[in-house]
């Protein structure tokens, strides 16, 4: 059984197929067709519901992928959909603010635009350009409409008033308090299954028993499966709720994020350390994916072109996988074994990740080539993790996504740079080992001579970024 609150109303869940995505949820099971679906992939944003949770005496709000978000993940949380907003006959401010400023054409992504302006004008106390586009980044509009949604963001925010939401946050608090999980719950249709543990125990003795089940944090890859491939799940277990799994603690040695943490409770140790790493979340895919996906996850799926193992594997971190009672620590190079092959063993799964702290003398710079600045998969990932004393280098770390079947370093390119001189010619030389490193494929993204030759490129832009700092550009790299 789950229960969650659908704006205020509670809703218990005994025997749902945990299949079923929050948006289908909405539309088949509700008859709510105000959450529309545009892609089923998290792409276009039309499907933007907000979800809130308790933060101390508080809610914090945050824009999900409904399409993407399996319904056994509402479970001890409130979710708010664009029918929600209208209250007593009038239109939310966030609702009049579009109708103001002429922000819906077509009118079928508009509801996930609302959505997205709704969590904004939660979290903003005043307009900042930078944040609407962040908060828009998730939102496609087909008819080209963003001049007057900015402006309609713009109103919302500077005009904010308070709301049914601000009226009633007490007694929707005590509400989420008296339905937050307290022991491993269960939805169960019969024939398929979630658990949702509390504990790294309990998740331990869980997956120990079903090992064949799918570990489920954020589902932004998982969820495809589903929607895209039309395969069901029969056994899922959902780590949202292990408290222990969703820290980040910051030692003297490293920064520890725990596996489950989404990506945007990540950025700010992370950003903090790396600002470059702070700039690659950014554009790692759209605030809603942020607030969804997990950095765990984005190791476990073993994607070659995954955007932060490259940074991860390039600063040494390790990872700890965890199997009964049992935990072990590995470094995170070595936990790709070949295309989606990983050494994890059965029943193992990943507990939290281990990123050193930065060194006063290290350089570190992160590079990602697309084909759009936001919301949009690598080509190539590149991550240079340098010591550079007395114009020579002594240590070198250098990572790439996109560029094998896994995520991995540049072996030859790091021994062509650990002992020469930080000139041009040791660069040369070392964009020519790189070559040696990787033999690309060619796919839709970039054939296999674009790859290498961005690859050196990159390379050679940090050298160049080195000598000149105030060019830098970094991250901001796309074609």
């Amino acid at each position: 059984m789950i229960q969650f609150l659908l704006n205020r109303e509670l809703r218990t869940e005994h025997a749902l197929d945990p299949n079923v995505t929050v948006l289908n949820y909405l539309r088949e099971h509700l008859g709510k067709p105000g959450t529309k679906e545009g892609c089923a992939s998290g792409d276009c944003g039309a499907c933007t519901v907000v979800v809130g949770e308790l933060d101390g005496e508080r809610i914090r709000y945050r824009t999900l992928n409904s399409c993407l978000t399996f319904v056994s993940a509402l479970h001890g949380k409130q979710l708010i959909t664009v029918e929600d907003l209208k209250h007593k006959g009038q239109l939310h401010s966030v609702q009049q603010a579009m109708v103001d400023c002429h922000g819906s054409q077509c009118g079928f992504c508009t509801p996930g635009f609302v959505m997205s302006l709704f969590a904004l004008q939660k979290s903003s106390e005043s307009f900042d350009k930078a944040d609407t586009l962040e908060a828009l980044a998730g939102n496609l509009c087909r008819c080209t409409g963003y001049r007057p949604i900015i402006d309609a963001a713009e109103q919302a925010c500077c005009q904010k008033q308070p709301d049914q939401f601000d009226a009633s946050e007490a007694q929707t608090v005590a509400q989420l308090k008296a339905i937050a999980p307290r022991e491993t719950a269960e939805l169960n249709s019969g024939d398929k299954r979630c658990l949702l543990p509390l504990t790294v125990a309990d998740l331990a003795d869980l997956y120990a028993a079903n090992p064949e089940a799918r570990l489920l944090a954020g589902g932004t890859d998982l969820a495809l499966e589903v929607t895209q491939f039309h395969r069901e799940l029969p056994v899922m277990i959902y780590v949202g709720h292990v408290e222990e799994m969703k820290r980040v603690e910051v030692t003297a040695s490293h920064i520890e994020i725990g596996a489950a943490t989404p990506l945007s409770d990540c950025f700010e140790a992370l950003a903090g350390e790396y600002p470059d790493f702070g700039e690659l979340l950014h554009r790692f895919a759209s605030l809603q994916i942020r607030n969804q996906g997990t950095l765990g996850g984005n190791i476990g799926n073993a994607s070659p072109i995954g955007d932060a193992p490259p940074l991860l594997i390039a600063l040494g971190a390790e990872i700890v996988l965890r199997r009964g009672s049992d935990s072990r620590r590995l470094l995170l190079q070595d936990y790709f074994v070949d295309y989606k092959v990983t050494a994890r063993q059965e029943g193992e799964f990943i507990e939290k990740i281990l990123v050193p702290r930065a060194a006063a003398n290290q350089t570190f710079r992160a590079y990602k080539v697309s084909k759009r600045l936001d919301d949009d998969i690598s080509a190539v990932c590149a991550a240079f993790s340098l010591v550079i004393e007395a114009g020579t280098v002594r240590e070198a770390r250098v990572a790439f996504g996109g560029m094998a079947a896994i995520p991995k370093r540049a072996a030859a390119c790091e021994a062509a740079l650990v002992g020469a001189a930080w000139y041009p010619g040791s660069i040369e030389r070392a964009c020519d080992a790189l070559a040696k490193d990787f033999t690309p494929l060619s796919d839709f993204r970039a054939s296999k001579e674009y790859r290498l030759l961005t690859a050196q490129n990159l390379l050679r832009k940090f050298f160049l970024e080195q000598q000149s700092p105030a060019v830098e550009t970094r991250v901001t790299a796309y074609v």
